[in-house]
């Protein structure tokens, strides 16, 4: 079975690789001040990157330095922050973690899973995200678009939602240099093409790897 999930992983890997072969984080975080994207990863909990994105380019402007954002008044970045939901909840954990990230680890984002976990409001999929496009330390995310994917593909039962399960069963599957990658191109194609609602199976490219699709199709026959 770990097998057969191995040469899935590798099959998918490749096969999202040649559908998308310039991987790009999807949060436009200028690939320059790290603390940006933990930021913009904070925001992103239940709502799109594309708003995200939006909302950052306000919110940066007015807090151009981790010491800005740090400093903020509370109010102020609730105000900024509201279209992404959750607002008062985001501003307080933004706030907390640079002004963490400032004071106790001088301003230098950790390339540690653990040190990143005691950053307010960072969980691992924030994490993995900092090491994969940081630091180049590949890292599964397990965002809504690779859970849901994942598990139509039958890396694991469609029913299992829990990231950090999804995330160890992917970790053991994905080829470890392939992991932050194949990540980025879940994302591309959930929007794409296996979307929650009304997913195009029937021009899906990769329909052949899915379990869904082929259990569907012999449902039929």
């Amino acid at each position: 079975m770990e097998n057969n999930k191995k040469e899935l992983g590798a099959a998918v890997a490749h096969a999202l690789k040649e559908l998308y072969p310039n991987a790009a984080c999807s949060l436009e975080w200028g690939g320059k001040e790290p603390w940006r994207l933990l930021v913009m990863g904070r925001l992103s909990a239940q709502c799109t990157d594309a708003r995200v994105n939006i909302v950052c380019r306000e919110l940066f402007a007015r807090f151009p330095t981790l010491d800005a954002m740090a400093d903020a008044p509370i109010g102020e970045l609730e105000q900024i922050i509201r279209p992404c939901g959750l607002y008062r909840t985001k501003a307080a954990s933004v706030k907390a973690a640079c002004e963490r990230l400032r004071d106790e680890f001088g301003g230098v984002l950790p390339a540690d899973i653990d040190k990143l976990l005691t950053l307010s409001g960072v969980g691992r999929k924030i994490a993995n995200l900092l090491l994969g496009d940081v630091f180049g330390i590949n890292a599964i995310v397990a965002d809504t678009h690779c859970i849901r994917i994942c598990g139509r593909l039958g890396f694991y039962p469609e029913s299992l939602k829990d990231p950090v399960r999804v995330e160890k069963i992917l970790s053991e599957a994905i080829p470890e240099n392939e992991q932050t990658d194949l990540c980025h191109r879940l994302v591309e194609f959930g929007r794409e093409v296996c979307r929650a609602q009304s997913p195009k199976c029937e021009k899906c490219s990769i329909s052949n790897l899915c379990a869904r699709y082929c259990n569907n199709v012999k449902n039929m026959i």
